[in-house]
């Protein structure tokens, strides 16, 4: 182990911006092995079948990338706290609010990462961001900066769940940190407010009736009942997380990139009356929104005005 390049790597992820960093030793996550495999049973992944691939590599980094032995995880806060987008007509997920994030933790990451090579000269290391079949929000438990809520968010007690996730593979030992306690305690306000039932329990997503994979990667129609439920979401859904009492601590972010865009702002406000397929594409290239494209958003925001 190496307690010296550990705080090395935490001191420099706080240079870079991050707002906290972990590490932890990169091992087969066995007491998540049942979890995982009766959500995949159960169906709840609804049609994200792509959550069905790759389960060895999910589960052991090992595989993911030979000769792995820590995992370094970092968060970005991307809290924001604007009246006019909390309260407009169509509601969109806060960290929707500004580019998206993949490309900008990855290249904070990628700094990381350089800074590692320049103390450690041999070790390999593989950037994860998202897409990578890695459980973040375990490696970020076992990290110790954190604990994954019963709305399934990974929440923090310096700032709450409003926060993005990235992981640094590495092959070289290093000193690890104490997993964290989990502090959600009796409370279960996200799942009682969730207007859906997509928190059937403690600790349980069913995205079959989650509004934020509904109005994201679903392509299929909304019911009419879950229209009615949707208070105005057409872009994912903070609703679980709003609720929180650890997100009365959550302070705005500091990332100019995650600051609200004016094209979001019009969104929300007017709808895509008066944008064109085209527009929107110019207008989201940057933005997490373009996942959902034009189409999907369209259909949510008329789903929404029928009733």
């Amino acid at each position: 182990m190496n307690p010296d390049l550990s705080f090395l790597i935490k001191e420099e992820a706080n240079r870079i911006g991050f707002t906290d960093c972990g590490i932890s030793k990169a091992d087969f996550l066995s007491t998540k092995k049942t979890y995982l495999c009766e959500w995949l049973e159960n169906k709840y992944h609804s049609q994200m079948n792509y959550m069905e691939n790759h389960l060895d590599k999910r589960l052991d980094p090992r595989v993911l990338f030979e000769g792995a032995k820590s995992v370094v995880v970092v968060s970005l806060n991307y809290y924001n706290d604007l009246e006019l987008l909390n309260k407009a007509k169509y509601k969109i997920s806060k960290y929707a609010w500004g580019k998206d994030y993949h490309l900008i933790i990855k290249n904070k990451l990628y700094l990381l990462q350089n800074f590692i090579k320049q103390k450690s000269a041999n070790c390999k290391v593989k950037v994860c961001v998202d897409t990578a079949p890695v459980m973040e929000k375990v490696w970020a438990e076992k990290s110790g900066i954190g604990w994954i809520g019963k709305n399934t968010c990974h929440i923090n007690k310096k700032n709450g769940s409003f926060h993005f996730l990235g992981e640094l593979i590495l092959d070289i030992e290093l000193e690890y940190d104490k997993p964290s306690k989990n502090y959600c305690g009796n409370c279960n306000k996200c799942v009682d407010a969730c207007p859906t039932n997509a928190l059937e329990k403690p600790y349980c997503l069913n995205a079959n009736n989650c509004i934020s994979y509904l109005t994201i990667e679903s392509k299929k129609q909304m019911s009419d009942d879950i229209i009615k439920k949707s208070k105005g979401w057409i872009f994912g859904c903070d609703i679980c997380q709003d609720v929180c009492p650890w997100n009365k601590i959550a302070k705005p972010n500091q990332v100019d990139e995650f600051k609200p865009m004016i094209a979001t702002i019009e969104l929300a406000k007017n709808g895509c009356k008066s944008i064109s397929n085209e527009e929107f594409n110019n207008c989201f290239k940057e933005s997490a929104i373009y996942r959902a494209d034009y189409n999907v958003i369209k259909k949510n925001i008329e789903q929404i005005s029928s009733l």
